[in-house]
């Protein structure tokens, strides 16, 4: 029903917008229904006694959208939202935030995939960087990088402890030749004092300590990777969210 030409529901009207739906015995919004809020966003879907309860989809005016369920006028459950700069995020919500497991794809089309806790990306997940190809496989927290992780380049990949987004600790490089090299990163001497007060260290200030090289494979036409050293990882391969 209508509530246009209803006094008993003018209250409601200036309060909460305007209404058309199905209502239960005691007036409330009950069942199926399209409401038209004061501040121009719009919602269609289920209702149970009044709140936006099931599957519905909710309209914001500047753009945004959500697609999913609903419990008791929160997101709560399996939806889609779809953000103005042109991300959207798949999965899980309780309680209006991501929670549990989801895909979220950011307006430059890098894509992570995984676990999130309190509308930030924690647990295991796998991040896609698509401007270069690269994947980081492993652990967050609190939104960034945090314990075992794997990052994979073009020709090699890194495994490893990882803190505050950034490799720390002991880890190894596998190239696709079949040569590991072992070692630990440790932040340059003289960034430390900027880390002890809490400052996130650049890719640049990490230096990467070798201890050794391990399975060794042959290249075609049997030449041997034995000369050839890793000792250099260049720093600005890195990339972070």
């Amino acid at each position: 029903m209508s509530d246009v030409g209803s006094d008993e529901f003018d209250d409601e009207r200036s309060k909460l917008g305007e209404y058309e739906g199905d209502r239960n015995e005691a007036g409330e919004r009950h069942g199926v229904g399209k409401a038209e809020l004061p501040n121009g966003d719009v919602y269609q879907g289920r209702y149970e006694k009044g709140s936006r309860h099931g599957q519905g989809t909710y309209r914001f005016k500047n753009g945004a959208r959500y697609v999913g369920d609903y419990c008791l006028n929160k997101k709560h459950g399996q939806g889609a939202f779809y953000y103005p700069d042109g991300s959207k995020y798949e999965g899980s919500w309780v309680e209006d935030l991501r929670q549990g497991h989801g895909v979220y794809t950011y307006p430059n089309r890098d894509t992570y995939d995984g676990e999130w806790l309190h509308h930030v990306r924690h647990g295991q997940g796998t991040y896609h960087y698509s401007e270069t190809g690269s994947v980081y496989k492993g652990s967050w927290v609190n939104g960034e990088m945090g314990s075992a992780g794997e990052y994979i380049f073009s020709n090699h990949r890194y495994k490893g402890n990882f803190v505050q987004n950034a490799p720390r600790g002991l880890g190894k490089y596998v190239f696709n030749t079949g040569c590991e090299q072992h070692g630990e990163y440790h932040q340059a001497e003289q960034d430390r004092a900027e880390d002890e007060l809490g400052e996130l260290a650049s890719p640049a200030t990490l230096k990467w300590i070798p201890t050794c090289v391990t399975g060794l494979t042959l290249w075609p036409l049997g030449e041997h990777t034995s000369n050839i050293h890793f000792w250099d990882i260049d720093p600005t391969l890195w990339r972070f969210v």
